[in-house]
């Protein structure tokens, strides 16, 4: 059954079920000698894969500031011109950044850099407002973030911002924002096969906010295409993985994540899709309220990901399959002493 629509929480904004992450399209930046972006790319094709996006429904982008040091929304800009009341627009602040440099230089959580960084953001995506404006700062102290409402209201008053929201793996956050901030619409959160989140959906269910869900294809591993033999680039995030990114270690996809994989695969794939269209078809059966966001650079990988639209969620005994599986590797994990358990959840204090 087809899952197109859904709505942006409590905003009323309607957007696709998918959304395209735009990490990628960014292309390289870092901090210090830690790449943060996954290596060089072609702007061309990124406007391709946006337009083409577009072309077969998708109309929600979600990128941040800091992507590319600013040139992930230069070239979203560039893609969505004559086409912006067309497309749902979410980004992020938070962190800062040298465009010229393209490194990333710390963060600031106060009232003044939100009002100068909205207004930067609107002048490189070229727009008039933003749809979707996101806390980037993950594990920022809820006094603090608390103290952003005002000037949020403020920007939502003005027209500059639709609805807003944070981008954290962290159930007490969202919960602050979901009950003290009127336009507060949604979490953006981790949330695959590979790592569930139920507090964070409890919370979205809670207080009426979307689930906005990166990594919804484990930064590539539930496509398929890795194996334990494979090496990611020294300039991709992935191939010199910093402490918070779990799924890569020394360039290579780690060993527990890969059996996972292996282990719901069948289930993922028994009705014709591929791993990637059933790994979002889980998310969509997980919840309701789920957007999952899977980065895209290229036409292939947009039209892949667009496809799963019309599949839509996992059929009931398809998900049940999944989750037996998963708990038949948990067990297993438990009994065999040599194999690595599945670490719990982390709350990383720096997240693209």
């Amino acid at each position: 059954m087809a899952v197109t629509i859904r709505t942006l929480g409590r905003s009323g904004i309607e957007v696709s079920a998918l959304g395209m992450g735009c990490w990628a399209i960014g292309g390289p930046w870092a901090e210090g000698a830690q790449p943060l972006g996954w290596g060089a790319v072609d702007d061309e094709g990124s406007v391709r894969a946006v337009r083409r996006a577009l072309d077969l429904g998708v109309t929600l982008f979600d990128t941040a500031d800091t992507y590319g040091a600013g040139h992930g929304e230069r070239i979203l800009g560039r893609a969505l011109a004559g086409r912006r009341d067309a497309a749902v627009i979410a980004t992020k602040w938070g962190y800062t950044f040298d465009e010229a440099t393209r490194q990333a230089t710390g963060e600031d959580a106060s009232p003044a850099y939100l009002r100068r960084a909205v207004r930067d953001s609107l002048r490189r995506l070229d727009t008039d407002r933003i749809d979707l404006y996101q806390l980037h700062l993950a594990d920022l102290p809820v006094p603090r973030a608390e103290a952003l409402i005002g000037t949020l209201e403020d920007l939502v008053a003005d027209g500059l911002v639709r609805a807003y929201g944070w981008s954290t793996d962290r159930p007490d956050r969202g919960a602050a924002f979901g009950h003290a901030a009127r336009h507060a619409t949604a979490v953006q959160h981790t949330l695959s096969v590979l790592r569930d989140a139920p507090e964070l959906l409890a919370v979205c269910d809670k207080y009426d906010l979307a689930s906005v869900n990166r990594g919804p294809l484990g930064m590539g591993l539930l496509t398929g295409k890795y194996t334990t033999g494979s090496t990611l680039p020294r300039d991709d995030v992935r191939g010199i993985a910093p402490g918070w990114l779990e799924w890569f270690r020394g360039g290579r996809p780690a060993p527990e994540w890969l059996r996972r994989v292996a282990a719901v695969r069948a289930a993922l794939t028994a009705d014709g899709r591929t791993p990637a269209q059933g790994a979002l078809g889980w998310i969509w059966a997980r919840s309701g309220r789920t957007v999952p966001i899977p980065g895209c650079r290229t036409v292939a990988q947009v039209e892949e990901n667009a496809a799963a639209l019309h599949q839509g969620p996992l059929a009931p005994d398809q998900f049940v399959e999944v989750e037996r599986q998963l708990a038949a590797l948990r067990a297993a994990a438990l009994r065999d002493a040599d194999r690595p358990h599945f670490p719990a959840p982390t709350h990383p204090t720096t997240h693209p």
